[in-house]
């Protein structure tokens, strides 16, 4: 089935649609859930939260412009209200120089498991604005409108976040560029 005729079979609130609309595209849904959870249990709720929300806004889309594109915009913006409501942006008023150390995902020693357990292990603040950043390539003013913060604090969050995670991949003794 071609995915104008699954929007409007799931726009019908046809079940077998759904299920075909969630196993095509939850695999590349759950990817992103995953760079801005905590962990997999986490990324698996926020999975769900978005599929709920992608449902429920289907008659939405206007078949203008990519519906991948649509669903990954509700799946950020899923997430990210998640943590608003659950009061873990919170407002960081460190001063970090926009050069401060850089990390080198390019040229790091590291796998890609290694890497995402050590964002996911990063604060919120922190681990929310380098996934929206460095992976899904907003700019810190859309950062900033879409977290609700000042420009200054999305680009200090930035930067503390790869201090942070050179300083993990550092103390693993991996050599980075």
């Amino acid at each position: 089935m071609d995915i104008e005729d699954l929007i409007h079979y799931c726009r019908q609130g046809k079940r077998t649609a759904q299920a075909e609309l969630y196993q095509k595209y939850s695999g590349v849904l759950f990817g992103m859930c995953l760079k801005y959870s905590r962990n997999k249990i986490e990324a698996e709720d926020n999975l769900h939260d978005s599929f709920i929300t992608i449902l429920d806004k289907i008659d939405q889309y206007n078949f203008k412009g990519s519906f991948e594109g649509w669903i990954k915009r509700i799946t950020v913006n899923t997430v990210l209200q998640k943590y608003r409501k659950e009061q873990y942006m919170d407002v960081v008023t460190e001063n970090i120089p926009d050069d401060a150390i850089e990390i080198d995902l390019d040229e790091a020693d590291v796998s890609l498991s290694t890497l995402l357990g050590h964002i996911q292990d990063l604060p919120n603040k922190y681990r929310i604005t380098f996934s929206l950043y460095v992976l899904d390539g907003y700019s810190h003013k859309e950062i900033s409108e879409m977290l609700g913060t000042s420009l200054g604090t999305s680009k200090s969050n930035l930067a503390r976040a790869k201090v942070i995670l050179r300083e993990k991949i550092e103390k693993e003794n991996i050599n980075i560029a």
